[in-house]
């Protein structure tokens, strides 16, 4: 015991006195010493792919992971390789996410992982309320639940007070809500102000329970212009983008801005950044070229018009020949290229910045 705890002490000390390289913004080592991931299928790096069912959404198959770093492997991220979370992962020192939950437990893994790296429990499908998606998710709720979890059994290894320190300067990354709206048949402003307050009065129940649980940094990424995935832009004659739906996710994210700033003081010693989704891919949407890409409306792998006829990314899917040039991987979720660019968006502290009240970068250097 006594070996761990000094060992913790390492860690925890090594992690906090890290700093970032000067040139090129490389940072040399772990900014913060773990970074805990909760969230949907923008996070998920193959929690689902241990979830029974045949109707539970995975990733592992190809052409998922077919540029996977390294390996060109289905790893159970939605995405031709990295996920947004593996690049903030990266902006704070580590080399990519933290493994998924339900990975580490079947690998008897979990708790040295969680010490010295942190631990994903995002899920494909995972909603901030219980019905989204259930039976075939980890919804947040359950997540919060695993992540309490861990921390009794990282408490049992190495002590209350070191896993108390190792929680406070840590980076908890939140990012779902979109499978609700998504779901929602909310149609009249009595049915959305209804599901804003819903989803609201659970999330910030949510954030509260971790909280309590010693989590003091938070990043939270919010949901983006849902009407301009390729799923939704499909059912368009057109082809373009859904005005009503991205009105719901733009109000969604105001509604959360707010209730954080209500929130924040409430809790002593918590700081937290909202990452606007919206508004940094709105700006890509009006001026694609500009941004790098050659599509922003169609699927990189899919099938039929837009890409977005056949669902999910499969074997027999179509390939676009450049994946760098487009926006989105599949009929819903973006290409590395694209979680790469807004996890620079999330850090970013110049006059371009989507975040608030602070960047992604000052909150990991927040003591």
């Amino acid at each position: 015991m006594k070996g761990a705890i000094v060992l913790l002490g390492l860690v925890v000390v090594g992690a906090l006195v890290g700093a970032v390289a000067a040139s090129a913004g490389v940072v040399r080592r772990p900014v913060v010493p773990a970074m805990f991931v909760l969230g949907d299928s923008t996070l998920d790096v193959g929690n689902n792919n241990h979830l029974p069912g045949k109707d539970v959404p995975r990733a592992n198959q190809p052409f998922y992971g077919v540029d996977f770093p390294g390996r060109a492997i289905a790893t159970g991220r939605f995405s031709n390789g990295y996920n947004i979370a593996d690049f903030i992962a990266k902006y704070l020192g580590f080399e990519k996410s933290p493994l998924a939950y339900l990975v580490l437990k079947s690998r008897n893994y979990l708790i040295p992982s969680a010490l010295t790296r942190g631990v994903s429990y995002a899920s494909a499908g995972a909603g901030i309320l219980d019905s989204t998606s259930a039976e075939i998710s980890i919804p947040l709720s359950k997540q919060v639940r695993y992540f309490a979890a861990t921390k009794a059994e990282m408490e049992a290894a190495v002590g209350r007070g070191n896993v108390s320190r190792l929680l406070a300067h840590s980076f908890f990354l939140l990012g779902v809500g979109s499978n609700d709206l998504f779901q929602s048949t909310a149609t009249t402003q009595g049915d959305v102000i209804a599901l804003y307050t819903a989803l609201i009065s659970n999330y910030t129940a949510a954030i509260t329970d971790l909280y309590g649980m010693g989590a003091r940094k938070f990043g939270f990424i919010g949901v983006s212009p849902l009407g301009c995935v390729p799923a939704v832009r499909v059912l368009n004659a057109t082809g373009a983008c859904n005005d009503a739906m991205n009105q719901i996710a733009m109000g969604f994210t105001a509604t959360l801005k707010s209730a954080l700033a209500g929130l924040a003081p409430k809790l002593p010693g918590l700081v937290y950044s909202l990452g606007d989704s919206f508004a940094a891919l709105e700006t890509t949407f009006s001026n694609p070229q500009a941004a790098g890409y050659e599509n922003a409306d169609s699927a990189c792998c899919g099938s039929g018009r837009l890409g977005a006829e056949g669902g999910y990314c499969t074997r027999n899917s179509k390939l676009c020949t450049d994946h760098d040039a487009y926006v989105y991987w599949d009929w819903i979720h973006s290409t590395q290229r694209a979680a790469e660019l807004g996890a620079q968006a999330l850090f970013n502290e110049g006059p371009a910045q989507v975040t608030a009240p602070i960047s992604f970068g000052q909150l990991a250097h927040e003591r």
